[in-house]
């Protein structure tokens, strides 16, 4: 409302003041006779390009004295806490008001850094990241964890792809990231990650990625971006990804296995990736197929470039090491150099070419895996080993030992036939 001059004037009069004098031409005297206020009343409202709007001025707050030291503080120490600026100006008063004045003052004195919104062109770039699912998971052997989930979601089309994985070392990392990609269908042309270890991280002023996953990326042919230190909203889609998994995946599921983890997983994804979004008025269904034409071509990775690589001399007790576990190679190759190949699902051993080990990965920590012929290869090994070291001393067959006649130990001794000593 308005007042003036003691008029006051309501919405209605002012749009009935403007419809007497715009449709039907009648004068402002006339106007003001008929509704009973001013012709000044009458003019303020035909020149007034806004509606009529009734503020009451605020009765002030005890803080308004105080507010110019607040400001002096807040202009040198622009993040001084609210109860350290009390302490200093000598409040007495609640802090709760103060706090409220503070959090209105403190925007004006701290640097800018807004969070832009980015539009993503197709196939431009996914981002990925590792979620810990706060469920415990068997491993076997009695064990139980929470392995990581590699997760991926498509910029463009919102696509969500992941898997669990055994660990987030380097090996197993790059293992999972490449089953992402298979799930994806293409290669992005740059994968957004933030400062993981097996990844990279800033150095310097600069991203620094790994050795392990610079050649992986290389063989992709793809970029790495490498988000900065704390700075969660430059992979906000994955982020919202890894609270979606969390809160639509996880509640009234059970779990057996890794395996049966990943199965699930991959079922409820298919249907996730089917259901309609409305920030893309469409399915990420709908979308993928553009994103993948605009993204490269998966390239011809083997499965044996991919995993944990190592070459060793099989030691007597026929066993090798991946992460903490020891799995069991046939005998036959002892005290030769072996290749060692662990994958996400399983741990094989060649020599010369040859496959002489091959065993599911085991997820479980500390454990020794055994196949049955590896040990029975070892005990016939053992036995033929032992056959031709009496061969080669002259004892094949039993040992023989000398019997000597107890007449040497009498004499020896002194004792006579009888049982006196001599």
């Amino acid at each position: 409302m308005w007042q003036k001059t003691g008029d006051v004037i309501t919405l209605e009069d002012w749009a009935e003041i403007r419809r007497l004098h715009r449709a039907e031409k009648m004068p402002i005297k006339a106007i003001a006779r008929m509704l009973g206020v001013s012709k000044n009343t009458v003019r303020r409202a035909l020149r007034a390009s806004e509606p009529p709007r009734y503020e009451r001025e605020g009765p002030g707050s005890v803080v308004d004295a105080v507010e110019p030291r607040i400001r002096l503080l807040l202009k040198d120490y622009p993040r001084m806490p609210a109860t350290v600026i009390a302490e200093r100006i000598g409040w007495t008063q609640s802090i709760t008001v103060l706090r409220d004045r503070v959090r209105e003052l403190r925007p004006a004195y701290l640097p800018v850094d807004p969070a832009s919104r980015t539009a993503y062109d197709p196939g431009e770039l996914a981002q990925c990241d590792l979620w810990f699912p706060p469920v415990r998971v068997p491993l076997g052997s009695g064990q139980s964890g929470s392995p990581p989930v590699l997760v991926a979601v498509s910029g463009y089309s919102r696509w969500l792809a992941g898997t669990m994985i055994c660990s987030r070392e380097s090996a197993d990392l790059i293992c999972g990231q490449w089953e992402v990609l298979c799930q994806l269908g293409a290669v992005p042309k740059a994968l957004v990650w933030d400062n993981e270890g097996a990844v990279g991280s800033w150095r310097q002023g600069r991203p620094q990625l790994t050795d392990a996953f610079n050649a992986f990326r290389g063989l992709l042919g793809c970029g790495v971006i490498l988000n900065r230190p704390r700075d969660p909203e430059s992979k906000g889609i994955v982020e919202r990804a890894n609270e979606y998994l969390e809160t639509s995946f996880l509640p009234g599921r059970a779990f057996t296995s890794p395996q049966d983890f990943n199965a699930q997983l991959g079922e409820w994804m298919t249907l996730a990736n089917s259901r309609f979004r409305r920030h893309l008025d469409c399915a990420p269904a709908d979308r993928i197929a553009a994103d993948r034409a605009a993204m490269m071509a998966l390239p011809p990775i083997g499965t044996s470039q991919l995993g944990w690589h190592a070459t060793v001399r099989l030691p007597r007790d026929y066993y090798v090491r991946v992460a903490s576990n020891d799995y069991s190679v046939h005998p036959s190759v002892i005290g030769r150099r072996v290749r060692v190949h662990a994958r996400l699902d399983r741990v094989q051993v060649t020599c010369d070419g040859r496959l002489v080990a091959d065993h599911p990965r085991c997820w479980a920590a500390r454990q020794t895996i055994t196949d049955p012929g590896h040990r029975d290869a070892a005990a016939v090994l053992r036995r033929e080993y032992r056959h031709v070291s009496a061969a080669a001393s002259g004892r094949d067959g039993a040992l023989e030992v000398e019997q000597r006649s107890l007449d040497v130990y009498d004499a020896l001794t002194g004792t006579r036939a009888d049982g006196e000593v001599a």
